[in-house]
């Protein structure tokens, strides 16, 4: 099972007590206050793993704690700080605050992390109140309560190419056909429940990710079918294939209906790069013209037929060109120098 979104409780530690304690030695008279810190609470962190692929562990458990701090002691002793609890997601992983919806941060590459809940500070022993007129305070404070928060988990695949169409559109028969993903493949509606991942290999050692998406019918974005609640996917591809067969009826129609469902659903969907890819090319007869549909915004119209094997080295090669593009432009904002890429 793909699991896409999730939410847990995190709760950091606590700060440890700070002690109370009096100084008696022997040949020592009037020894004073000597009550430590307490320790500081552990901290709850978010951690980037790419040996994890879905937030499958975090539907079974919910609730998770970080150590508390360890109470002070007598000599000025500090007590023992909680060991930090690291939470391990997939890279693509974006964490919300469920009662507020603020975005806490993004753990977009292998190793990011940030802290989504911290340790409470260890409460003052009562060496810290010591003063000229107060030589012998018993005061001494309980720690700080760590944070305590209810968060969204909710994960975004990372693909350099995302394949949208409406259910039976082919998707799913290309990425078999060019990959070694093994998508469950179909003559029905809505084969494909969760997003598909498969490493498309070109000449010359180049690869790039190809993701296929559940299929979109007019009102996803309303919440209609089965491809709204993974349109969020797409959102990190690099360029889109708008994947329509080749004896639609009315192609023009389903172009302009999946343009509009990528519109409403997200103002960044509507101005990605993206290609229009007519399938199943084996259906037509063989005088028959190939199609096309007016897409100005499109960077170019393929027909392929992934079952004859026909048509598809000109579309990898274009979209792999196109994905390449976009990460020079990315490293470039970046301020990174240009380089081959090596995905």
């Amino acid at each position: 099972m793909f699991l896409d979104y999730a939410e847990i409780n995190v709760k950091a530690g606590d700060g440890g007590p700070g002690a109370s304690s009096m100084r008696r030695e022997s040949m020592t008279p009037r020894g004073g206050p000597d009550g430590g810190d307490g320790g500081r609470g552990a901290d709850v962190i978010l951690r980037a793993d790419a040996q994890l692929t879905t937030l499958m562990d975090y539907r079974y458990r919910q609730q998770y704690k970080a150590p508390n701090g360890a109470k002070g002691f007598g000599s000025n002793s500090t007590g023992r700080s909680g060991d930090d609890l690291v939470l391990r997601l997939p890279p693509g992983t974006l964490v919300r605050d469920v009662e507020t919806q603020e975005v806490l941060g993004e753990l977009l590459r292998d190793g990011d992390e940030f802290v989504v809940a911290k340790g409470g500070r260890g409460g003052w022993g009562n060496a810290r109140f010591a003063t000229a007129t107060n030589q012998a305070p018993r005061r001494a404070d309980p720690g700080e309560p760590g944070e305590e928060r209810r968060i969204a988990l909710e994960l975004k695949l990372i693909a350099d190419v995302g394949l949208v169409g409406e259910p039976n559109a082919g998707k799913s028969t290309l990425l078999s056909a060019v990959s070694a993903a093994t998508p469950r493949v179909a003559d029905y509606p809505f084969t494909t429940l969760t997003p598909n991942l498969g490493v498309v290999q070109l000449s010359g050692s180049r690869t790039f990710v190809m993701a296929d998406i559940p299929g979109i019918i007019e009102g996803a974005h309303e919440g209609k079918g089965l491809g709204h609640q993974f349109l969020r996917h797409i959102e990190r591809t690099r360029t889109l294939a708008l994947m329509i067969p080749a004896d639609a009826l009315e192609p023009q129609a389903e172009y302009d209906k999946l343009r509009d469902e990528l519109r409403h659903y997200s103002a960044e969907l509507a101005t990605k790069p993206h290609a229009v890819v007519f399938t199943k090319a084996d259906l037509l007869p063989p005088d028959w013209p190939a199609p096309k549909v007016e897409a100005p915004d499109a960077w170019g119209q393929f027909v392929i037929s992934s079952v004859a094997q026909r048509g598809l080295d000109p579309l990898l090669e274009a979209l792999w060109t196109h994905a390449a593009q976009a990460v020079a432009e990315e490293n470039a904002v970046d301020g990174e120098e240009e380089e081959p890429w090596r995905p």
